[in-house]
Protein backbone atom coordinates (compact mmCIF):
# COMPACT_ATOMS: atom_id res chain seq x y z
CA UNK A 1 0.00 0.00 0.00
CA UNK A 2 2.78 2.29 0.05
CA UNK A 3 2.18 5.61 -1.95
CA UNK A 4 -1.50 4.49 -1.79
CA UNK A 5 -3.65 7.84 -0.67
CA UNK A 6 -6.31 7.28 1.36
CA UNK A 7 -8.86 9.98 2.45
CA UNK A 8 -11.10 9.77 5.91
CA UNK A 9 -13.60 12.12 6.77
CA UNK A 10 -14.21 12.32 10.39
CA UNK A 11 -10.65 10.69 11.06
CA UNK A 12 -10.68 12.46 14.59
CA UNK A 13 -11.95 10.22 17.15
CA UNK A 14 -14.33 6.60 17.59
CA UNK A 15 -13.93 4.48 14.54
CA UNK A 16 -12.60 7.38 12.03
CA UNK A 17 -9.39 7.38 14.02
CA UNK A 18 -8.86 3.76 14.13
CA UNK A 19 -9.65 3.76 10.46
CA UNK A 20 -6.74 6.22 10.07
CA UNK A 21 -4.41 4.43 12.16
CA UNK A 22 -5.35 0.87 10.92
CA UNK A 23 -4.58 2.79 6.96
CA UNK A 24 -1.03 4.60 7.99
CA UNK A 25 0.30 0.65 9.65
CA UNK A 26 -0.76 -1.12 6.20
CA UNK A 27 1.69 2.08 4.85
CA UNK A 28 -1.23 4.04 3.08
CA UNK A 29 -0.67 8.22 3.29
CA UNK A 30 -3.72 9.08 5.02
CA UNK A 31 -5.46 12.77 4.43
CA UNK A 32 -8.09 12.88 7.15
CA UNK A 33 -10.80 15.85 7.90
CA UNK A 34 -12.32 17.14 11.22
CA UNK A 35 -14.25 20.07 11.88
CA UNK A 36 -11.68 21.35 13.84
CA UNK A 37 -7.44 20.70 13.04
CA UNK A 38 -7.31 21.09 17.02
CA UNK A 39 -9.39 17.40 16.90
CA UNK A 40 -7.16 15.57 14.75
CA UNK A 41 -3.65 13.69 15.86
CA UNK A 42 -1.41 15.31 13.60
CA UNK A 43 1.29 13.15 14.68
CA UNK A 44 -0.74 10.32 12.79
CA UNK A 45 -1.96 11.79 9.90
CA UNK A 46 0.11 12.88 6.78
CA UNK A 47 -2.23 15.82 6.27
CA UNK A 48 -5.07 16.92 8.97
CA UNK A 49 -8.16 18.87 7.41
CA UNK A 50 -10.31 20.99 8.82
CA UNK A 51 -13.53 20.51 7.28
CA UNK A 52 -17.37 20.45 7.19
CA UNK A 53 -18.53 17.81 4.64
CA UNK A 54 -22.22 19.34 4.76
CA UNK A 55 -20.17 22.11 3.74
CA UNK A 56 -19.53 22.10 -0.42
CA UNK A 57 -17.31 24.80 -0.84
CA UNK A 58 -15.18 23.32 1.98
CA UNK A 59 -14.95 19.56 0.63
CA UNK A 60 -14.26 21.16 -2.77
CA UNK A 61 -11.02 22.94 -1.36
CA UNK A 62 -9.68 19.97 1.19
CA UNK A 63 -10.27 17.37 -1.91
CA UNK A 64 -8.12 20.14 -3.97
CA UNK A 65 -5.10 20.46 -1.29
CA UNK A 66 -5.14 16.59 -1.09
CA UNK A 67 -4.94 16.07 -4.44
CA UNK A 68 -2.07 19.12 -4.84
CA UNK A 69 -0.13 17.13 -1.95
CA UNK A 70 -0.73 13.67 -3.04
CA UNK A 71 -1.77 13.58 -7.09
CA UNK A 72 -4.74 11.41 -6.46
CA UNK A 73 -6.70 9.19 -3.90
CA UNK A 74 -6.53 5.75 -4.23
CA UNK A 75 -9.04 5.15 -1.22
CA UNK A 76 -12.00 7.50 -0.12
CA UNK A 77 -13.49 6.41 3.82
CA UNK A 78 -16.95 8.76 4.02
CA UNK A 79 -17.13 7.82 7.81
CA UNK A 80 -17.96 11.83 8.56
CA UNK A 81 -21.51 11.61 10.48
CA UNK A 82 -23.56 12.99 13.44
CA UNK A 83 -26.23 11.90 15.20
CA UNK A 84 -29.20 13.09 17.31
CA UNK A 85 -32.97 12.19 18.48
CA UNK A 86 -35.33 14.19 16.58
CA UNK A 87 -38.87 12.85 17.50
CA UNK A 88 -41.51 14.68 15.45
CA UNK A 89 -43.37 16.70 18.20
CA UNK A 90 -44.60 20.15 17.72
CA UNK A 91 -41.61 21.38 19.13
CA UNK A 92 -39.08 19.60 17.28
CA UNK A 93 -36.69 21.95 15.65
CA UNK A 94 -36.50 21.34 11.67
CA UNK A 95 -32.60 22.82 11.66
CA UNK A 96 -31.65 19.19 13.22
CA UNK A 97 -33.32 17.53 10.36
CA UNK A 98 -31.48 19.12 8.10
CA UNK A 99 -28.29 19.26 9.89
CA UNK A 100 -28.30 14.91 9.96
CA UNK A 101 -29.33 14.50 6.99
CA UNK A 102 -26.70 17.34 5.77
CA UNK A 103 -23.47 15.79 7.50
CA UNK A 104 -24.65 12.10 6.25
CA UNK A 105 -25.94 11.70 3.73
CA UNK A 106 -25.15 14.83 1.21
CA UNK A 107 -21.68 14.97 2.98
CA UNK A 108 -21.07 11.79 1.66
CA UNK A 109 -22.52 12.37 -1.87
CA UNK A 110 -20.42 16.39 -1.95
CA UNK A 111 -17.00 14.35 -1.01
CA UNK A 112 -17.62 11.42 -3.26
CA UNK A 113 -18.32 13.42 -6.20
CA UNK A 114 -15.29 15.66 -5.76
CA UNK A 115 -12.82 12.68 -5.55
CA UNK A 116 -14.05 10.70 -8.26
CA UNK A 117 -12.23 12.64 -11.21
CA UNK A 118 -9.01 12.10 -8.77
CA UNK A 119 -9.48 8.37 -8.26
CA UNK A 120 -7.35 5.34 -10.31
CA UNK A 121 -9.50 3.27 -12.27
CA UNK A 122 -9.36 -0.67 -11.44
CA UNK A 123 -7.65 0.29 -7.84
CA UNK A 124 -9.72 2.90 -6.77
CA UNK A 125 -11.67 2.27 -3.22
CA UNK A 126 -15.05 4.12 -1.73
CA UNK A 127 -15.88 2.72 1.33
CA UNK A 128 -18.72 4.74 3.28
CA UNK A 129 -19.67 4.36 6.93
CA UNK A 130 -23.15 2.97 7.31
CA UNK A 131 -25.06 1.91 10.88
CA UNK A 132 -27.29 -1.04 11.34
CA UNK A 133 -30.16 2.07 11.30
CA UNK A 134 -29.65 0.96 7.14
CA UNK A 135 -31.81 -1.54 7.75
CA UNK A 136 -33.64 -0.31 10.95
CA UNK A 137 -35.71 2.30 12.33
CA UNK A 138 -35.64 3.46 15.63
CA UNK A 139 -38.31 5.77 16.99
CA UNK A 140 -36.52 9.00 18.38
CA UNK A 141 -33.64 8.37 15.19
CA UNK A 142 -35.84 9.41 12.13
CA UNK A 143 -33.08 11.92 10.44
CA UNK A 144 -30.43 9.62 11.13
CA UNK A 145 -32.49 6.32 9.80
CA UNK A 146 -33.12 8.57 6.90
CA UNK A 147 -29.39 9.29 6.06
CA UNK A 148 -28.16 6.14 6.89
CA UNK A 149 -30.63 4.56 4.59
CA UNK A 150 -29.99 6.87 2.16
CA UNK A 151 -26.24 6.03 2.46
CA UNK A 152 -26.67 2.65 1.76
CA UNK A 153 -29.20 3.33 -1.27
CA UNK A 154 -26.21 5.54 -2.29
CA UNK A 155 -23.63 2.65 -2.33
CA UNK A 156 -25.49 0.43 -4.38
CA UNK A 157 -26.23 2.94 -6.87
CA UNK A 158 -22.77 4.22 -7.03
CA UNK A 159 -21.09 0.84 -7.37
CA UNK A 160 -23.11 -0.06 -10.92
CA UNK A 161 -22.12 3.95 -11.81
CA UNK A 162 -18.53 2.93 -11.23
CA UNK A 163 -18.58 -0.44 -12.59
CA UNK A 164 -17.15 0.55 -16.01
CA UNK A 165 -14.05 1.90 -14.53
CA UNK A 166 -13.57 -1.11 -11.62
CA UNK A 167 -13.90 1.28 -8.92
CA UNK A 168 -15.30 -1.15 -6.19
CA UNK A 169 -18.22 0.85 -3.67
CA UNK A 170 -19.43 -0.65 -0.15
CA UNK A 171 -21.15 0.02 2.91
CA UNK A 172 -19.70 -1.25 6.52
CA UNK A 173 -23.05 -1.01 8.71
CA UNK A 174 -21.78 -1.37 12.67
CA UNK A 175 -24.07 -1.62 15.32
CA UNK A 176 -23.51 -0.88 18.95
CA UNK A 177 -19.33 0.62 18.83
CA UNK A 178 -17.44 1.46 21.86
CA UNK A 179 -16.96 5.55 21.25
CA UNK A 180 -17.69 8.37 22.67
CA UNK A 181 -20.63 8.74 20.12
CA UNK A 182 -22.34 5.25 21.40
CA UNK A 183 -21.24 5.89 25.49
CA UNK A 184 -23.38 9.15 24.64
CA UNK A 185 -26.38 7.20 23.50
CA UNK A 186 -26.26 4.67 26.53
CA UNK A 187 -26.42 7.62 28.47
CA UNK A 188 -29.62 8.97 26.48
CA UNK A 189 -31.10 5.69 26.85
CA UNK A 190 -30.34 5.16 30.59
CA UNK A 191 -28.32 2.29 29.58
CA UNK A 192 -24.86 1.10 30.82
CA UNK A 193 -22.43 -0.29 28.37
CA UNK A 194 -23.14 -3.53 29.80
CA UNK A 195 -26.74 -3.27 29.00
CA UNK A 196 -25.44 -2.80 25.29
CA UNK A 197 -22.97 -6.07 25.64
CA UNK A 198 -26.55 -7.85 26.50
CA UNK A 199 -27.97 -6.54 23.91
CA UNK A 200 -25.95 -8.53 21.19
CA UNK A 201 -26.12 -12.17 19.95
CA UNK A 202 -22.65 -12.42 21.13
CA UNK A 203 -22.30 -10.80 24.49
CA UNK A 204 -20.29 -7.58 23.43
CA UNK A 205 -20.33 -4.40 21.85
CA UNK A 206 -17.89 -4.12 18.45
CA UNK A 207 -14.60 -2.93 19.18
CA UNK A 208 -13.43 0.67 16.53
CA UNK A 209 -10.70 -1.34 15.33
CA UNK A 210 -12.58 -4.26 13.90
CA UNK A 211 -14.27 -1.88 12.35
CA UNK A 212 -11.42 -0.93 10.69
CA UNK A 213 -10.03 -3.76 9.93
CA UNK A 214 -12.97 -4.43 7.99
CA UNK A 215 -12.65 -1.15 6.31
CA UNK A 216 -8.88 -1.95 5.51
CA UNK A 217 -9.91 -5.46 3.80
CA UNK A 218 -12.65 -3.78 1.63
CA UNK A 219 -9.82 -1.58 0.56
CA UNK A 220 -7.31 -4.23 -0.46
CA UNK A 221 -6.89 -6.24 -3.26
CA UNK A 222 -8.13 -9.06 -2.07
CA UNK A 223 -11.87 -7.60 -1.89
CA UNK A 224 -11.41 -6.51 -5.42
CA UNK A 225 -14.48 -8.07 -6.71
CA UNK A 226 -17.16 -7.02 -3.81
CA UNK A 227 -18.42 -3.67 -4.66
CA UNK A 228 -22.41 -2.69 -3.91
CA UNK A 229 -22.42 -4.89 -0.72
CA UNK A 230 -23.43 -4.09 2.34
CA UNK A 231 -21.64 -5.33 5.68
CA UNK A 232 -22.95 -5.74 9.01
CA UNK A 233 -20.39 -5.79 12.32
CA UNK A 234 -22.95 -6.03 15.40
CA UNK A 235 -21.96 -8.49 17.09
CA UNK A 236 -25.07 -10.69 15.72
CA UNK A 237 -27.89 -8.03 16.98
CA UNK A 238 -29.50 -8.30 13.35
CA UNK A 239 -29.31 -11.91 13.30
Amino acid sequence: MHNKTALVTGGSRGIGLAVVERLKSDGYRVAATATRLTHLDVSLVDLPLECDVSDKQAVDKCVDVTVDEFGRIDLLVNNAGVAGSNPLEPTTRDDLWHHIINVNLHGTYYVTKKCLPHMPDHTGRIVNMGSVLSFIGVPDQTAYTAAKHGVLGFTRALALHLADRHITVNIVCPGWVKTDMAKQRWVDLGMTEHDADESTALGKVVEPHEVADLVAYLASESAASITGQSFTIDGGSLA
